[in-house]
């Protein structure tokens, strides 16, 4: 399953640094550099979702591969004011962002003469507020081709129209009054209704404030983290702070030793790009389970409450269609027990139905007959 997030931000605020230290590896590549729109066609980079219990099963399961869960991340260019009418390109790119499950937006939290800040001082609140309102006149427009049409067909009767309209009406009144889709805390039969219009603002945003190599000790202490973290908990988002430059180095380096030494040095036990990754997954809701055997330990990712035949179809559509039961046991019954004829012998290997919900660090055999 993984899920796709869409990075946006002003120029010059480390979208692309991040993206490039994100992706290290998988071929993705944006351009960063110290002037506004280096970014011009989107970036689109997959990342392995770092999950340290992949091996530890490989200890006690020893396969021929290991498969993390992986995750999408799409960079676009850098947003001005304007953007929704065409300023800048961003705005021929925010539809490379409709697609995405959720939103990660780049504040910029340091000052340096030498990086040129598009608006001449760096201000979160005020960046956030020009990102912010760019994508709701994006969706306030894509609101509006459609409404009148709309409109007509509700009047004529059509039940399924008039329940769209009912959701359409107040989202449109929200835009315009400068408020996000996502205010409105539409119940997930409300979103469904307006899915097909791909609102940029009802997606759900995780701020990653960037600070140089000295705000990164200590955020708490940068008056910029704590003017995003304000913002972020008047919402009900997260914010991860991260430092750009040093994720930068961290990636560059080859070998996992040499960045565990690298890392050990600087007093951090994992990257800020793993807490980016792990904070995109509580953001929307997403768990892990396993499959373990010779042939490979692998990671999915699934929606938390999915159920076993949910679960399944993950793998194969087949797998959920011919769905018959689940031998199922915990990670922690696998580390208790040393060996899955161990989990067997305690009497931890269960048989679940149709209707068990699967939870994180689950490791699952499929039974399914097509």
């Amino acid at each position: 399953m993984g899920f796709q997030c869409g990075i946006v931000g002003l120029p010059n605020v480390g979208k692309s640094t991040i993206f490039n230290a994100l992706t290290a590896g998988s071929g993705a590549h944006a351009e960063a550099a110290n002037y506004p729109f280096c970014t011009i066609n989107p970036n689109v980079g997959i990342v392995k979702v770092p999950d340290p219990r992949l091996k530890v099963i490989s200890q006690y399961i020893p396969p021929q591969s290991l498969i993390p869960a992986t995750m999408t991340f799409v960079d676009i260019a850098g947003l001005v004011k304007g953007a929704s009418k065409g300023e800048g390109l961003g705005n021929q790119f925010l539809g490379h962002i409709r697609e995405t499950n959720a939103v990660a937006h780049v504040v910029r939290c340091f000052d340096n003469p030498n990086v040129v800040h598009v608006d001449g001082s760096v201000d979160p609140g005020r960046d956030i507020g020009v990102i912010d309102m760019e994508l709701i006149l994006a969706d306030l427009e894509t609101v509006t081709k459609r409404y009148s049409t709309l409109e007509k067909q509700a009047r004529s009767g059509d039940k399924k129209t008039q329940a769209v309209m009912g959701v359409l009406s107040r989202v449109r009144e929200a835009l315009e009054k400068g408020k996000t889709v996502r205010s409105l805390k539409l119940t997930e039969d409300e979103q469904e209704l307006v899915r097909d219009f791909h609102l940029i603002t009802i997606k759900p945003v995780l701020y990653v404030a960037n600070l140089d190599e000295n705000g990164i000790k200590n955020p708490e202490a940068v008056p910029y983290f704590q003017a995003v973290k304000k913002i972020a908990e008047s919402e009900g988002s997260q914010v991860v702070p991260i430092c750009g430059a040093l994720e930068s180095e961290i990636a560059s380096l080859e070998s996992e030793e040499e960045r565990a030494e690298f890392m050990k040095e600087l007093g951090v036990s994992e990257t800020g790009l793993d807490r980016l990754i792990r904070s995109g997954y509580a953001l929307l809701g997403l768990i892990t389970y396993f499959t373990a055997g010779e042939k490979e330990v692998r990671a999915w990712t699934i929606q938390k409450g999915f159920k076993a035949p949910q679960a399944a179809g993950v793998i194969h559509t087949d797998f959920e269609r011919g769905f018959i039961r689940a031998e199922t046991y915990h990670f922690n019954d696998l580390v208790q027990c040393k060996s899955e004829a161990g989990v067997r012998e305690k009497g931890l290997m269960r048989l679940e139905g149709k209707e068990y919900v699967v939870k994180d660090g689950d490791i699952m055999h499929f039974r399914f007959n097509v």
